[in-house]
């Protein structure tokens, strides 16, 4: 990673890799410049370097696109195209949007796996041993949930419990900064070496949202090429963060992120595909109304 002083540090290894994050690494916290944009929401980025990695330095600059997000301040809640099924893209998010990425995974008949708007369950949960769901309380609390967990999570759907769920995979961390298996070995039906455009979700310890974009700086439509990190990588990168739990969603042409300002400003790393299935964060009410 590059620090603000224009130097490079090597904080993480594949061949050394932790199989838990207790806690943010104090190097790359120490090099995350966060700058609020508004009330609780937090955005920053990160320049990076992996080993390997030429053919991508001779297109551009590899950095981490980062938000942070407090549920308590903010709404999360899933949105589809408009009208309800067409492809969704972040600058279909709704103006009040103070955070607009894509969400889930997808086939080529829509979303895949568990699915939940608006208290209704829409889809029922996919099997998938490496994958988690981000669920959204009726509260507003937000907690991912692994696979080993997700038959019992789901039961708070009938008790009116649950107000949003999208599922997705893989899990890069799982409980208090787990790393799981697959991801720290070769041989267990996980690709560790591809790389590819990433877009990872995560909770953090005092309950915030994590979100982490990958994005290659380049002239042109170069600049949206689906280079980026590893699997492992990003579990390093949102284990690094902070976070205790993490998943990645839809990468490549599909990873697409937004991010509003107080003022109303938003800027956008927009993707090459629309998808079925976006989330936004909105002001919560109360929010609105201490400012008027």
């Amino acid at each position: 990673m590059r620090t603000p002083d224009g130097r490079w540090h090597a904080w993480w290894q594949a061949d050394r890799a932790p199989a838990r994050w207790p806690a943010a690494d104090a190097r790359v916290a120490a090099a995350v410049q966060w700058r609020a944009v508004a009330p609780g929401l937090e955005t920053a980025e990160l320049e990076v370097a992996t080993p390997g990695e030429a053919g991508i330095a001779a297109l551009g600059r590899m950095r981490l696109v980062l938000a942070r997000i407090d549920p308590a301040r903010h709404a999360l809640r899933l949105v589809a195209g408009s009208p309800p099924g067409a492809p969704w893209k972040v600058d279909d998010a709704p103006g009040d949007a103070r955070l607009a990425l894509n969400a889930g995974q997808f086939t080529d008949d829509g979303p895949w796996g568990w699915l939940v708007h608006g208290g209704r369950e829409l889809q029922a949960p996919a099997t998938g041993p490496l994958s988690s769901a981000l669920v959204v309380a009726r509260d507003g609390a937000v907690r991912l949930a692994d696979a080993a967990e997700l038959t019992a999570v789901r039961t708070g759907v009938a008790r009116g419990e649950i107000a949003e769920a999208v599922q997705s995979y893989p899990t890069l961390l799982a409980g208090d900064g787990a790393v799981p298996a697959p991801l720290l070995a070769d041989g267990r039906g996980l690709d560790r070496e591809h790389r590819d455009a990433r877009l990872a979700v995560g909770t953090l310890r005092d309950g915030r949202v994590l979100v982490v974009l990958t994005r290659l700086d380049a002239p042109g439509v170069m600049a949206r090429v689906p280079l980026g990190l590893t699997v492992p990588e990003m579990a390093a990168v949102t284990g690094a963060l902070g976070a205790s739990r993490a998943m990645l969603l839809d990468g490549g042409l599909s990873a697409q992120l937004l991010v509003r300002d107080a003022r109303g400003d938003a800027q956008r790393w927009p993707g090459l595909r629309h998808v079925p299935v976006g989330l936004v964060a909105t002001p919560r009410v109360s929010e609105v109304a201490a400012r008027r």
